[in-house]
């Protein structure tokens, strides 16, 4: 297995957010930023990638995955901003 990554989207900062997990993040940031596949992504318009988080296990990435979507909003919220305080799209940095 390879490993896999945690990302959360948002469409601005402290808007709506999205916490998802992939193995192929450029690929994954692609296809939400191209609107490619219907979904909560899509509906709100969330194409900014404002938090990665890289694993070694896809395994691994998806507890840590379904951890933080059970997590408070102003949890998730303090996680992007420790990573990223200016809420900086990070989708050119993986190209």
């Amino acid at each position: 297995m390879t490993g896999g990554w945690v990302y959360i989207m948002t469409n601005r900062p402290n808007g709506t957010l999205y916490v998802g997990v992939t193995a192929d993040l450029p690929r994954r940031i692609w296809e939400h930023r191209q609107g490619a596949a219907d979904g909560f992504t899509k509906k709100y318009g969330l194409k900014r990638l404002v938090y990665a988080e890289p694993h070694d296990t896809i395994e691994g990435a998806i507890q840590r995955e379904k951890n933080i979507k059970h997590w408070p909003r102003k949890w998730k919220v303090r996680l992007v901003l420790d990573a990223n305080p200016d809420w900086n799209d990070l989708y050119d940095q993986l190209i």
